[in-house]
C-alpha cells in the first residue's frame, strides 16, 4: 500500500500557487515532490493539482493507495458527499477520476494540518513559493 500526503496552496487566493507531496511505503518516505503551479491559482485548484501529481507518482509504486489531504472540501467532493460546482475545478476533478480508474484500491482521507506528514507537504509548498519569489514576509 502506498500512502500519499498532498498539499496545495496559493498566496492571495487566487495568487501564486504551488504543490507539495510526500509518498510513503511501509512507514518510510520514498518520494518528495514540489512544483510551482502558476501565478493565478486558487487554494482549491492547487489542492487538486497536488492530488493529481500524487496519484501519478503513486502509480509508479503500485496500484493501491491511501491519499491524505487537509482539504475537507476536496475529500468530500471525491467521496461524492459534495458536488463540484466551481467550473475551474470540474476538469481537475475529472482528471482525478481518470487516474483513480488506474488503481485497484484507492481511498481518500481527510487529515488535520497537524499531521506530521501533512506538515512536510505544506513545508514543500511554502519552500516552492518562497523559491519562486513569493516569500511570505513573516517567514525567515
Amino acid at each position: 500500500m502506498i500512502y500519499t500526503n498532498s498539499d496545495g496552496g496559493s498566496r492571495g487566493n487566487p495568487g501564486p500557487g504551488a504543490i507539495g507531496i510526500i509518498i510513503r511505503k511501509d512507514g518510510t518516505i520514498i518520494s518528495k515532490y514540489s512544483q510551482f503551479t502558476g501565478r493565478m491559482v486558487t487554494n482549491n485548484m492547487a489542492e487538486y493539482e497536488a492530488l493529481i501529481q500524487a496519484l501519478r507518482i503513486a502509480l509508479k509504486h503500485g496500484k493501491e493507495a491511501t491519499c491524505f489531504l487537509d482539504s475537507e472540501l476536496i475529500v468530500k467532493q471525491l467521496l461524492g458527499e459534495y458536488k463540484v460546482k466551481d467550473s475551474k475545478l470540474i476538469p481537475l476533478f475529472l482528471k482525478v477520476q481518470e487516474l483513480v480508474d488506474k488503481f485497484d484500491n484507492i481511498k481518500f482521507k481527510y487529515v488535520s494540518r497537524e499531521d506530521k506528514f501533512q506538515q512536510l507537504a505544506d513545508e514543500l509548498v511554502n519552500e516552492e513559493l518562497d523559491n519562486n519569489g513569493f516569500k511570505q514576509w513573516w517567514r525567515k
